[in-house]
């Protein structure tokens, strides 16, 4: 059963955290995190045609600064589509990308993901981040070096499929980590196909900060309707689907 915004608290419920657009605003630290936004893809696609890349990540972008208008905002990793060069293009959604969140007076702070060979040659980086809030942002593909009551990541693209109709989706777990929560992001980009997580185990997740699956809640937002729906943690939950 999915619930609603104003659910009533239960166990490993995202508590401080609102979701919009596979992107996550915490108000305690007054920080709109986003990750994988794979800046690139649309320029190495097996395509004709462009995809629209720069136009969709700024227009949702600046959508989400509009709605939070946050202190700060962080990429968190997989920024770029981009191993051995940078595709064309890249430099200039990127630029587009700082202007929208230095227009709207936010601090942009951007971590280095696996896909980011070549972040250094555009945008100056990190490899975590530690907000106001004590929450540490890191990409999620290889284990932090700091710690923290909560971690945000990205990195495994989580999708859910729900009577035939696969949608991303956020995981949260409580206590999965050391004792700390873990809140796995969709993939920011939409050209990104996403990883079905109904049956998968922690083995089958490529993040160190996922070693178990049971215990995550899938969080899945109906952005038409501008509802968040909460399922039950996925040990239950798959039961149901």
């Amino acid at each position: 059963m999915p619930v609603g915004d104003e659910g009533a608290d239960a166990p490993g419920r995202a508590a401080n955290a609102e979701f919009r657009d596979r992107a996550v605003y915490l108000p305690a630290a007054d920080a709109l995190v986003l990750a994988d936004l794979h800046v690139g893809q649309d320029a190495v696609a097996n395509v004709e045609l462009p995809l629209g890349e720069r136009a969709d990540l700024t227009g949702r972008l600046d959508a989400l600064l509009d709605r939070f208008a946050p202190a700060e905002v962080v990429f968190a990793g997989d920024v770029l589509q981009a191993f051995d060069h940078v595709p064309d293009g890249v430099e200039a959604t990127v630029a587009a990308l700082r202007r929208l969140v230095a227009d709207a007076g936010a601090d942009l702070t951007v971590v280095r993901g696996n896909h980011d060979a070549m972040l250094g040659t555009v945008v100056d980086h990190r490899d975590e981040y530690r907000l106001a809030d004590d929450t540490l942002v890191c990409h999620g593909h290889e284990t932090p070096d700091g710690t923290a009551p909560r971690y945000v990541v990205g990195h495994d693209h989580p999708a859910i499929e729900i009577e035939g109709r696969k949608r991303p989706c956020y995981l949260w777990g409580p206590d999965v980590y050391g004792g700390s929560d873990v809140l796995v992001l969709p993939a920011f980009t939409r050209l990104a196909a996403g990883v079905v997580v109904n049956r998968l185990s922690g083995s089958d997740f490529d993040s160190p900060l996922v070693t178990r699956t049971n215990d995550f809640r899938p969080i899945v937002r109906d952005e038409d309707g501008d509802e968040t729906y909460r399922f039950p943690p996925l040990g239950e939950f798959r039961r149901l689907l």
